[in-house]
């Protein structure tokens, strides 16, 4: 059920071997994001239970889910990269049913992030299907 974008990811994945290059790619793909602007960046689209300062955006246009999202961190900025790649122009009532832990699984980032980055993903991941849930 995951997008292409997102397989892609994947293979790239399967593609580095070393920890070190997929954290650079995870940052890399951080770096690829527009900025959220700073008019976005308020208490209702901030993150709570993130070490770092997260800030999601969503957007839902057709029945599709979009967001857009910010962090002070670059590893994080890098995790929303990959969670818009997972999750950007899904149907949005598609969304809740994602494994989003059984996608990310197939990275082995849950192996190799920090507790608190592992409980800040877990907490963007349940913002968005809170988000997709109320559509």
């Amino acid at each position: 059920m995951a997008t292409a974008a997102f397989e892609e990811i994947v293979a790239d994945f399967e593609f580095l071997e070393d920890w070190e290059d997929r954290y650079r790619y995870v940052i890399d793909q951080g770096k690829t994001m527009a900025p959220l602007p700073d008019a976005l960046k308020v208490p209702a689209t901030k993150v709570d239970g993130c070490a770092s300062q997260v800030w999601l955006h969503p957007q839902i246009e057709n029945g599709v889910f979009h967001f857009d999202g910010e962090s002070d961190a670059m590893i994080v900025r890098g995790l929303i990269a990959v969670l818009r790649a997972l999750y950007n122009g899904v149907p949005v009532a598609d969304v809740p049913g994602i494994d989003a832990g059984g996608e990310l699984a197939r990275l082995g980032l849950h192996d190799h992030l920090s507790a608190q980055r592992s409980n800040g993903l877990r907490a963007m991941i349940l913002r968005i299907r809170e988000v997709a849930l109320a559509a």
